[in-house]
């Protein structure tokens, strides 16, 4: 299987306290003059780049068969704050960003035309060790909390709001680290760094499945309420008509057994079609959390 994506210099991974640099030279074949135009595609930091791009390259494959006269190669980016630059930027043709950044997109020349199925699954999650002897949210005064980075909707911000309302001022009552992805997140509250992580049920649900073991010395405390999920957005400039195929794609990839495999893999059950107005009740979220727990641009 070939996957069409940007060469990574240095996988950064950050967990535990400790960093760990790891090469990863994916390759990519060059475009002849007589071939469809490409778009890059940018999928936000879901997983570390290399997982990211073994999870979603198969989803480029497909708009690839699918989508013949154009072509659409993956670019993974390190962390949020490089994908919510390149973003920002209008450097993406096509992006699955999280719900927050793709509120925010829309200022920046995007317009939003399908997103993730499942919305039940988009909600956040805080983890403690089963022998931490936590039971209450107020055992966390004093201590330290995790999450992947302070934009990740799902990961940070709701259970972030779940502790703001239910007792602990954010601010002041917990120290709060930002580690850098899902999986660095689940790894400190399991080494015991932290006393407290905060993911999303997606990365969660995969670490059980990869490291049951491990998995079994952790469990879900606490869970936040849901919002749509992650959107799928194209910017302005791109032809109308193929954001249209893109998003047709996307929601018919569940048609086939081989489609199914891929949603299975990313661990929901479809894609669906969606608008801007869809994202409306995470600009209202966005404006409560603003208010309640740290300001945020929105």
């Amino acid at each position: 299987m070939k996957w069409h994506v940007v060469a990574l210099a240095a996988l950064l991974i950050v967990g535990c306290g400790e960093q760990q640099e790891e090469t990863y030279q994916p390759t990519f074949s060059e475009r002849g003059a007589d071939e469809p135009k490409e778009y890059i595609v940018g999928i936000h930091p879901l997983h570390n780049p290399k997982r990211l791009v073994e999870v979603y390259g198969p989803v480029i494959d497909y708009l690839n068969a699918a989508i013949p006269q154009a072509r659409f190669r993956l670019e993974a980016s390190r962390n949020y704050a490089e994908f919510e630059k390149k973003l920002y930027n209008g450097h993406f043709d096509f992006a699955m960003p999280n719900p927050y950044q793709t509120v925010r997109s829309l200022k920046y020349g995007y317009r939003v035309f399908g997103k993730m199925g499942n919305d039940e699954l988009f909600r956040g999650i805080i983890l403690v060790r089963r022998d931490s002897g936590i039971s209450r949210v107020s055992d966390l005064k004093g201590k330290k909390v995790c999450y992947p980075a302070p934009t990740a909707l799902a990961a940070t911000m709701m259970p972030q709001y779940y502790l703001q309302t239910h007792g602990i001022d954010v601010k002041r009552d917990i120290e709060n680290l930002y580690v850098g992805s899902q999986e660095s997140s689940i790894m400190n509250v399991l080494r015991g760094h932290v006393a407290a992580a905060a993911t999303w049920p997606v990365p969660w649900k995969v670490f059980q499945q990869e490291k049951p073991e491990m998995a079994a010395q952790l469990e879900v405390k606490w869970q936040t309420g849901t919002l749509p999920n992650n959107g799928w957005v194209a910017r302005d400039d791109v032809p109308p008509v193929l954001t249209v195929k893109v998003g047709r794609a996307l929601v018919d990839i569940g048609k086939t057994s081989e489609g199914r495999a891929i949603l299975k893999r990313l661990g929901i059950t479809r894609f669906e079609h969606a608008s801007n107005e869809t994202y409306r009740p995470v600009e209202q979220y966005l404006k409560d959390f603003s208010e309640t727990v740290r300001p945020i641009e929105y």
